[in-house]
């Protein structure tokens, strides 16, 4: 019904934007499990929510980092091939992209559910929900990191800054100033996504190239410290879809004045251009 009620919010872009919400959304389904826990400091859940939070939580940011990295490829296909992208662009081609985004987002999201686990620590006999490698192959949990670095960091990145230089030396050429301004939202949260999420991976890469018990303490606390840093990403991201998307606002306006309509003398609805956000 809202699709329905607001102007081309069916476009390829608005799609992709509301898969992504979607991603996010699924990503913080497992925050307040994780908050749980370490408020407790024990994991009160049992084994078999253990596993469906992880895989929840991967599942979220993997679809993330792919669904990011399809918006950005896209935005690449309409600046800079603006003429013979629009037969490309079709609704085929957003429903085919997201069903594969969400395929191998799914696939990845295997190893999760194989490591990810409740088990008791020996020590003070708690229990806690985490990934256990001592617990499975090392081959599996190997082939689960490299798999995430690469295809979900290192590979999203490399497309990323090849399709803004593109974007960037065409939109300079051309001066096409309605099409910037689609691209400086999803720029700002593909920016936001690799700044909350490299250093996780880093310490991530760390960890594992870590020889000794002592590195791995270490770098064991690193990994906590900056894993609790990716989430300020899926907090703060709906912000920005409010702020820098001047679309979203006025929806947000509009929906406001529905249903408070003493709100309406003191706050202004504008006229949206249909170049921004329609393509």
């Amino acid at each position: 019904m809202l699709c329905c009620r607001f102007e081309k919010l069916t476009t390829v872009t608005n799609l992709l934007l509301l898969n992504l919400v979607l991603s996010c959304l699924l990503f913080i389904v497992s925050m307040p499990f994780a908050a749980a826990e370490l408020l407790l400091s024990h994991w009160p859940f049992g084994d078999v929510i253990c596993k469906l939070v992880g895989s929840l939580y991967y599942l979220g940011f993997y679809s993330s980092v792919l669904f990011l990295t399809l918006l950005t490829f896209d935005r690449h296909l309409a600046v800079v091939y603006s003429l013979s992208a629009q037969r490309v662009r079709s609704r085929t081609y957003v429903l085919v992209s997201c069903a594969v985004v969400w395929i191998l987002s799914a696939l990845a999201s295997i190893k999760p559910m194989i490591l990810h686990k409740s088990f008791t620590n020996q020590l003070d006999d708690r229990a806690f929900c985490q990934d256990d490698p001592q617990g499975s192959s090392q081959l599996l949990w190997s082939v689960g990191f490299y798999t995430q670095l690469l295809f979900f960091f290192l590979l999203p990145l490399l497309v990323i800054i090849y399709c803004y230089t593109r974007i960037v030396c065409t939109v300079l050429s051309s001066q096409i100033v309605s099409k910037f301004k689609t691209v400086r939202l999803i720029f700002v949260l593909v920016l936001l996504f690799f700044i909350c999420w490299t250093p996780y991976n880093i310490a991530l890469l760390m960890y594992e190239s870590a020889n000794t018990p002592e590195e791995h303490r270490r770098w064991q606390v690193t990994l906590n410290v900056t894993q609790k840093f990716t989430h300020l990403y899926f907090c703060i991201s709906p912000i920005f879809y409010t702020f820098v998307g001047r679309k979203y606002q006025n929806y947000f306006r509009m929906l406001l004045v529905r249903h408070f309509p003493g709100l309406k003398r003191h706050i202004s609805i504008s006229q949206i251009s249909p170049t921004y956000m329609s393509s």
